[in-house]
């Protein structure tokens, strides 16, 4: 079962997971797949962190029991105090980034809270006050990419030059602007299918050429087909696209 609440850490989503440990053996579930997003997780007792995908990511070991944060694009690397392009298509310990002393401080506090999500939350918000704010150009390039805009559009309305904000991108986002346009339109266009809108209909709205053009990014992005997807998310155990549970 996925449920998500909004976090009191500004644009992050809290969500804790109980994943079918038999559908997880069989392959039941469906690849996490790319949002523009990072997640601090808490997996079976295991501080992680997810950094962003390129492509659908599928876990070597399923775990039964998840706790994430996941934060809003371009927010994760202050937090972590490492550029996302580190951490690209990867999992890793936080004891990699944080040093395996605070990683066990950290995992023994969530381990004994009576409420993980809460606990794994109140550890982003005490690292978040410290690392201060994201950067507001960035939140702005997602701002306008997401509602449709064009890279160099964005590049304009921030007043940064193209090498810059692919620079500037591959810190926040772990890639360029073009890769982030693309994953969000994804995103847009899953929302629409997930919604019972026709694939030809949800490829328009989400600013695909056509069909078969949402039909190629998912190959690219997502691994799957779109008749796969919808099959997987309309399963019991299926998870919503954002939720990065991961070994």
């Amino acid at each position: 079962m996925y449920e998500e609440r909004a976090s009191r850490l500004e644009g992050a989503v809290v969500w804790p997971r109980t994943e079918d440990a038999t559908a997880a053996r069989t392959g039941a579930v469906r690849p996490v797949l790319p949002d523009g997003c990072m997640d601090l997780l808490w997996a079976d007792g295991r501080l992680l962190v997810a950094g962003p995908d390129t492509h659908g990511y599928v876990p070597d070991v399923w775990r039964v029991r998840y706790v994430g944060v996941r934060f809003a694009p371009g927010t994760a690397p202050a937090f972590l105090g490492v550029p996302a392009y580190e951490l690209r298509d990867r999992r890793v310990d936080l004891s990699d980034l944080w040093g395996a002393a605070e990683a066990r401080r950290l995992t023994e506090r969530i381990d004994e809270a009576a409420d993980r999500a809460a606990g794994l939350e109140a550890v982003a918000l005490h690292r978040a006050a410290a690392a201060g704010p994201p950067d507001p150009l960035l939140a702005e390039v997602v701002r306008r990419l997401d509602a449709g805009g064009t890279v160099a559009g964005a590049a304009d309305a921030v007043g940064v030059g193209a090498r810059q904000l692919h620079r500037r991108s591959l810190d926040a986002f772990g890639y360029g602007p073009k890769t982030l346009a693309r994953v969000l339109r994804l995103q847009r266009a899953l929302t629409l299918v997930r919604d019972g809108v026709p694939y030809a209909e949800a490829a328009l709205g989400a600013g695909c050429a056509d069909q078969a053009h949402l039909s190629r990014e998912m190959r690219d992005l997502a691994g799957i087909t779109l008749g796969t997807y919808v099959a997987l998310a309309n399963s019991d155990t299926a998870q919503p696209s954002g939720s990065r549970t991961s070994a």
